[in-house]
C-alpha cells in the first residue's frame, strides 16, 4: 500500500465546542484502496473525526487534503468535493417523500448534471449490486433498516465516488440485519475502494481492514495494521476497549 497515493491526509486536525476540545492534534493518512476502520469508546472523537473529512463538522486547527485537496481552504467548492467523497450515515438520511429509484437519482442530477436517464440507469444498476432490483419503486418507509442501509450505499456510490466514509452504518439495525450491510462493504472492500469506517463490528475489522485506528479522549491512540491491533499487545487503553467488545 505504502507505494499508492494518498487519499485522505489529516495533520493535526484539532476541532472545540466552546471550551471542550473533541479533537486533539489527529494525524494519519488514508491511500488509494486501503480500508481503514476507527474504533474507540463512545464521546472518543470517532464520528466527529471522520465527519472533518468532507467537511460536515469544521474544525479549528490543523489540514485535511482529499485527493490532494485542501478542505479548509475558502476557495475550495465543499459541495463539488463531498459529490466525490461517498457518506453513509448511522441513519439512512433517505427522503422519505422520494420512492428508491429517485434518491438515487436526484443528487446525480442537481450536482453532477447527468441526465434523468443517465443518472437512472446507474442507480439502478448499484441498486442491483446491493441486491434491491426488486424494490426500486417502493418508499425508504417500505423497506427494512437493512435495505434502507443498502439503498444508502448505493446512492453514494452512484455518485462514483473517490473513496467511501462509513459512520457506524450498522449501529441502528437490528442485529440480523447487520450481515447484509456489512457484505456489501467487505465487497466493496474487495473491489479496492478507499474506505474509512467508524464501527464497533470488529469482525468486519479483522475481515477486511488494512489499518485499525483507536481513539480516546479526542485523540488517536493506535495506528497501527490489523494484525499487529489484534495480535500485539496494544497499550492498556486499546487492551481494555478490546477486552469489552471482544469478550
Amino acid at each position: 500500500m505504502t507505494d499508492q497515493k494518498v487519499m485522505i491526509d489529516l495533520q493535526n486536525i484539532s476541532k472545540w465546542y466552546k471550551d471542550f476540545q473533541v479533537l486533539t492534534d489527529c494525524t494519519t493518512q488514508i491511500r488509494q484502496g486501503e480500508v481503514v476502520v476507527v474504533c474507540g469508546p463512545s464521546g472518543s472523537g470517532k464520528s466527529t473525526l471522520i465527519k472533518t473529512v468532507n467537511g460536515l463538522e469544521p474544525f479549528q486547527a490543523g489540514q485535511i487534503l482529499v485527493d490532494g485537496i485542501s478542505i479548509n481552504d475558502p476557495k475550495t467548492d465543499l459541495n463539488k468535493l463531498r459529490s466525490r467523497v461517498g457518506m453513509v450515515f448511522q441513519h439512512f438520511e433517505l427522503f422519505p417523500h422520494l420512492n428508491i429509484t429517485e434518491n438515487l437519482t436526484i443528487a446525480q442530477v442537481k450536482v453532477l448534471g447527468r441526465s434523468e436517464a443517465e443518472a437512472k440507469q446507474k442507480g439502478l444498476a448499484y441498486l442491483e449490486r446491493v441486491g434491491l432490483s426488486a424494490h426500486a419503486s417502493k418508499f425508504p418507509a417500505q423497506l427494512s433498516g437493512g435495505q434502507q442501509q443498502r439503498v444508502a450505499i448505493a446512492r453514494a456510490l452512484s455518485m462514483d465516488p473517490i473513496a467511501m466514509l462509513f459512520d457506524e452504518p450498522t449501529s441502528a439495525l437490528d442485529p440480523e440485519m447487520i450481515n447484509e450491510v456489512l457484505d456489501v462493504m467487505v465487497q466493496l472492500a474487495k473491489e479496492g475502494m478507499t474506505m474509512m469506517c467508524v464501527t464497533h463490528e470488529m469482525g468486519f475489522a479483522r475481515q477486511v481492514a488494512n489499518r485499525v485506528i483507536f481513539m480516546d479522549q479526542g485523540k488517536i491512540i493506535e495506528d497501527c495494521t490489523k494484525d499487529e491491533f489484534f495480535d500485539t499487545p496494544r497499550g492498556e487503553r486499546a487492551q481494555q476497549f478490546l477486552n469489552k467488545i471482544l469478550h
